[in-house]
């Protein structure tokens, strides 16, 4: 119950940042994907140093190479690098910087909860890469997207494997059933 309990609580603190629907222009969720992008790889990173365990150290690389895929939109489109210099667990969004806190906090406890964070991380990660793909955006930043969907659909299918593990089934806390399973079934 406990368990249940504390991912409800993940889920209500992050309700806003589920869906990168506020977002109305393209550069808007461009800048927003290079931070919540950083947030996963810093996310990772910590949870590798506290737990030892590969997978969050291999999926933080990829993470670092997502981030800079956005920030070559960045680049080409002429914007202001939202994570500039920025230390890991450091992010000019408010909300990104809440959430970081919350999933250290929670990564911090078990294993479990840290591979816990990882799936959510990642639930959110593809449900707001499919919000920003059905926006209007230019084919460069839909391609962008579209790779960072599969390493996001790869890296839940990992933690999942992760989760299986040490405690059995899963249960989606962001995405619907019925998308989660399509993307667990894929190879």
């Amino acid at each position: 119950m406990k368990r249940v309990f504390s991912a409800i609580m993940m889920v209500l603190i992050i309700g806003t940042m589920t869906l990168a629907s506020g977002l109305t222009t393209e550069e808007d969720g461009i800048v927003f994907m290079r931070e919540e992008e950083k947030l996963a790889r810093d996310v990772y990173t910590v949870l590798y140093e506290m737990w030892n365990v590969n997978v969050f150290k291999n999926i933080a690389e990829s993470e670092q190479q997502h981030t800079d895929a956005v920030l070559s939109l960045i680049g080409e489109i002429g914007l202001e690098d939202p994570v500039g210099e920025n230390d890991i667990g450091v992010f000019t969004d408010p909300e990104l910087q809440k959430l970081y806190d919350e999933l250290i906090e929670k990564g911090s406890k078990s294993l479990l909860d840290a591979v816990e964070v990882g799936l959510l991380i990642e639930e959110i990660d593809i449900a707001d890469i499919e919000e920003l793909l059905a926006g209007e955006i230019g084919s460069r930043t839909r391609t962008v997207y579209e790779n960072l969907l599969r390493g996001s659909e790869s890296h839940l299918r990992a933690f999942l494997k992760q989760y299986e593990r040490l405690a059995g089934s899963y249960s989606p806390e962001v995405l619907s059933v019925d998308r989660f399973n399509e993307i667990v079934s894929a190879k």
